[in-house]
């Protein structure tokens, strides 16, 4: 019997119980595979020890916890990707807990706190996380390139002092939460505040998901349009979709007094919405009701359901006027479907994605020959094919996303969304006089829309106008604490800051940055030339190094290719870049 210092993961599958129940040779073959064809290849891949197996857990040790929270997060992001093809409820999910700590060794099997700490982490992970302890922490802020969360201090069951805990943010949405940049502005606003959190779907219908999305949608853009309340955008009420979250830490981690939620249930063709207005701060209920309606006219009892939420918020003001969402006809209910499914796939960022949510968007404009249905969105998907080089020909799709912004701001000229896709071509297009104007009207139209807002900064910082870009963008952050769209926003507040030749704060923006996207070559050059200017050549040619590890061939003619309207800024962001070691040509 020895001891030694070692970095634990404990994982186990999510409903194991319950997958038996529905299919049990088949839950144990596919188990099986998952833990032969991702599990076990991961933990070899970063020189792990599968101490044991225990049914649905495992439990494995390793010499390094930089190793062992890799391989954590490596196993989520494969498993994930893997089992989106099977349905939800069939669905492979893992909770994985990672832990520092002394050990005990008694032939090849461990024991001790370290081993049990790992285990009550493992119970505290989302489905699909993975949950660390500060002691890890500590470790490997520094040297990894995720976000984490912080859960503060947690009484874990027989364990005889508090454990800080980290818990792994996943995507793009969530880890704007954790920036820096958004620390401190999850305080309340003087007017009344509003979350509109997702509506659950309680057909037992995977199909009517997207309706219910849909319908929180189209309640929080009405609520949006309404100058007397401060709503928090779509992006970030959506953090919460699935999560059973107590409604005063809810309402404390957005800034909002008042909460919406609700549910939508279908049974043939009659549609039972119910919704819940309530004052977080006491957990009272200000306000329900319950809508039974044929589908046909399920545009009219969002309307119903907005005005509703309106007057009972605030029932001192008289609604004068209250701009109701434009509506479609309700039997062109398939085309909207695919919208709502396209926007699923289209905020994943991903390339495959992508593709699908081009099909859903084009499928959805061929069921409308008129384009009410999906065209913004497809705009959208050109420039993410144009700019990440995922189709065949990148000029031909950033052709294609000018184009279609420009018939989808035709088709409505009142869209906010349309309008700042069309804003947000012009740049990448280098049509600076035609920047400003589409995204001005949008936010005109949308006061609090945050994609509108967030882009403006960023046009701004690339016409030159530094300032006004940062508080355009620090206003988009207030708004939508964790929207997927930060990442855009943070590319601007990069080039705002150099321009005013902030460099560490430059430096800081790309940092978060990289913690949003590492795979994106824009980041890591962006920190290598901020670095440089700060004479901080160590770093800034690690930097060069990380950044032509993603893209070997570029030089600094690459660099340069920047949707920045001032020259300037951009000599002066190559002249670091050079400084840095990134080369004029590969001769």
């Amino acid at each position: 019997m020895g001891r030694r210092l070692a970095a634990i993961f404990a994982g186990d599958v999510v409903g194991f119980s319950r997958l038996m129940g529905l299919d049990e040779t088949g839950t144990l073959a596919r188990l099986k595979q998952v833990r032969k064809t991702v599990v076990q290849p991961k933990i070899d891949q970063h020189h792990g020890r599968v101490v044991k197996l225990m049914g649905d857990g495992l439990l494995v040790e390793f010499g390094s916890v930089v190793d062992a929270v890799t391989c954590a997060i490596e196993i989520q992001q494969t498993l994930t990707t893997q089992e989106q093809s099977q349905p939800d409820e069939r669905q492979i999910r893992l909770r994985i807990g990672v832990n520092l700590g002394d050990i005990i060794l008694e032939g090849s099997d461990i024991y001790g706190d370290g081993v049990n700490i790992a285990a009550r982490l493992e119970t505290l992970s989302n489905p699909g996380g993975v949950c660390i302890s500060g002691a890890v922490y500590e470790q490997v802020h520094r040297q990894l390139p995720f976000g984490f969360e912080d859960g503060g201090e947690q009484a874990l069951k027989n364990i005889d002092r508090p454990i800080r805990v980290w818990r792994w943010l996943p995507d793009a949405a969530s880890i704007a939460a954790a920036l820096p940049l958004s620390a401190g502005l999850a305080k309340r606003p003087d007017k009344p505040s509003i979350a509109v959190l997702p509506f659950d779907n309680m057909s037992g219908d995977p199909e009517q998901e997207f309706f219910a999305d849909g319908m929180t949608e189209d309640i929080i853009t009405a609520l949006s349009r309404m100058p007397w309340f401060f709503v928090i955008a779509r992006n970030s009420s959506f953090t919460y979709k699935g999560r059973s979250m107590d409604v005063k830490q809810v309402s404390a981690e957005l800034g909002v007094k008042y909460l919406l939620e609700g549910s939508v249930r279908k049974a043939g063709e009659r549609l039972r919405i119910t919704a819940q207005l309530i004052d977080a701060t006491t957990g009272n209920h200000v306000w329900a009701e319950r809508f039974d309606r044929m589908l046909a006219d399920i545009f009219d009892v969002q309307d119903e359901v907005t005005a509703s939420i309106v007057g009972a918020i605030a029932p001192e003001f008289l609604l004068v006027e209250a701009q109701q969402a434009k509506r479609k006809d309700a039997s062109q209910l398939d085309a909207w479907e695919c919208v709502m499914r396209g926007r699923a796939h289209l905020w994943k960022l991903g390339r495959r994605d992508a593709n699908e949510a081009r099909l859903l968007f084009e499928r959805a404009i061929s069921l409308v020959p008129s384009g009410e249905f999906g065209m913004s969105d497809l705009a959208l998907v050109h420039f993410l094919e144009s700019y990440y080089r995922w189709s065949d020909d990148p000029a031909t799709s950033l052709q294609a996303m000018a184009s279609t912004a420009k018939d989808a701001v035709a088709i409505d000229d009142t869209d906010p969304w349309a309008l700042t896709i069309l804003s947000w071509s012009n740049v990448v297009t280098h049509q600076w006089d035609e920047v400003l104007p589409p995204v001005e009207r949008a936010i005109d139209l949308s006061p609090n829309f945050a994609s509108a807002i967030g882009i403006r900064g960023a046009a701004l910082a690339l016409l030159g106008e530094a300032e006004k870009g940062i508080d355009s963008i620090s206003q988009a952050i207030r708004l939508s604490p964790r929207d997927g769209m930060v990442v855009f926003w943070l590319m601007g507040l990069f080039w705002a800051y150099m321009s005013l030749e902030r460099h560490g704060e430059a430096a800081s923006t790309a940092r978060q940055a990289i913690r949003l996207a590492p795979r994106n070559p824009t980041f890591r050059r962006q920190l290598a030339s901020a670095l440089a200017w700060q004479d901080r050549m160590e770093e800034a040619r690690q930097a060069v190094e990380d950044y032509r590890t993603l893209e070997p061939t570029h030089t600094t003619a690459d660099a340069a290719m920047v949707p920045s309207k001032i020259p300037a800024d951009i000599e002066r962001f190559v002249e670091g870049l050079r400084r840095a070691g990134l080369p004029d040509s590969l001769s």
